[in-house]
């Protein structure tokens, strides 16, 4: 983290509205303050039934339902969405469900202009940042265009009373990894380690009660909370290894994106902390622990996560060509990013062994 008088922070120019409840009563409202009166709601298949209820919330402003939302944003399907959008004269979109559908979203505001209304169900945190990423023949891309950032963010804790154990768990250690980053990001601040370190440490608390009684909203609202801080963190800071090796496993080898950055998040963090003790030992402190990367393992083993590569279907053979993406591009990390040292990352993400 840089010395407290020299960093630089831009606001992020949004607006939010968090209740339970917002989905379906805000929702209208918000696209009414922006002006908008032909509104193309989105989403994945698994979340066309919330979507549909937000869409009919809308009325007649809503001019169709597009349910085709796809993981990491395969450009082909960002394609019929654009042109769908033009086709129906849209002049905004609403985006419900997790960072597929807010991702699907960001493309159409990407190749038109048109703004964006984020009702996020996960804890992916893509609501909260200027960053865009499609995927094409097997290489994802991502880049940074202040015109797909959301201009309203509507946080609905009933949204995700739904969200099963699992993919709650592996969504919010996807949260938690935004805001790990952003404490050893060179573009970093006094705020964000304040929002990063409370958003872990909001993450962590309401994590073990939502295992335990995955419909209480009480947890939930605080888990949403927490993804909201790490999620400000991500879209105000440069991420590191951690994120492009998970844009590597994702976009290139097709593993399933929040829980590749749960399996990867203790080993990006073990390799990063000697360089960065300062983010590690904040850490450390929002989850209440000693040794963060090894916390992070811990309580992913302990919430029935997985912990391993292997797990998730990647070949042993497949390392090598992941280690070499990974370092084919200069990005910011704090330890020198080596074609070995990341082999030797990888390897013991695979093989899913305490991180040291």
């Amino acid at each position: 983290m840089k010395d407290f008088l020299d960093f630089a922070y831009d606001a992020q120019p949004m607006r939010v509205v968090f209740r339970p409840g917002a989905a379906l009563t805000a929702t209208a409202g918000e696209a009414e303050r922006l002006g908008l009166r032909r509104v193309l709601v989105l989403s994945g298949a698994r979340g066309a039934d919330t979507a549909q209820a937000v869409a009919d919330s809308l009325g007649e402003v809503c001019v169709g339902v597009h349910a085709e939302a796809k993981m990491h944003v395969p450009v082909e399907v960002a394609d019929r969405a654009v042109e769908l959008a033009r086709s129906l004269g849209a002049d905004g979109c609403v985006a419900v469900g997790g960072g597929s559908s807010i991702g699907l979203g960001k493309a159409i505001a990407l190749r038109t202009g048109l703004p964006l209304i984020a009702v996020p169900s996960t804890y992916s945190g893509s609501e909260m940042t200027p960053v865009w990423g499609l995927t094409e023949h097997g290489a994802k891309r991502t880049g940074r265009d202040p015109a797909v950032r959301p201009r309203s963010v509507v946080y609905d804790p009933e949204l995700t009373l739904g969200l099963p154990v699992p993919l709650t768990v592996t969504s919010a250690i996807n949260a938690t990894a935004h805001a790990v980053e952003a404490l050893y990001a060179p573009d970093g601040s006094p705020l964000i380690a304040l929002m990063a370190e409370e958003g872990m440490r909001a993450m962590a608390g309401a994590l073990p009660e939502l295992a335990a009684e995955p419909r209480s909203l009480e947890a939930r609202g605080r888990a949403l909370y927490g993804a909201w801080l790490c999620g400000s963190c991500l879209g105000a800071t440069t991420m590191g290894l951690h994120h492009k090796l998970c844009h590597v496993l994702g976009g290139t080898f097709g593993l399933p994106h929040a829980e590749t950055h749960t399996v990867v998040l203790p080993y990006a963090l073990a390799y990063n902390a000697p360089a960065a003790p300062e983010a590690a030992a904040a850490v450390a402190r929002a989850l209440d622990a000693p040794v963060a990367p090894t916390a992070l393992w811990e309580l992913a083993g302990r919430l029935g996560a997985p912990r391993s590569l292997a797990e998730l279907g990647l070949k042993e053979g497949d390392l090598a060509t992941a280690a070499e993406q990974a370092v084919s591009q200069a990005y910011a990390n704090p330890r020198p990013v080596t074609e070995e040292g990341v082999l030797a990352l990888l390897r013991a993400a695979y093989e899913g062994a305490a991180p040291v």
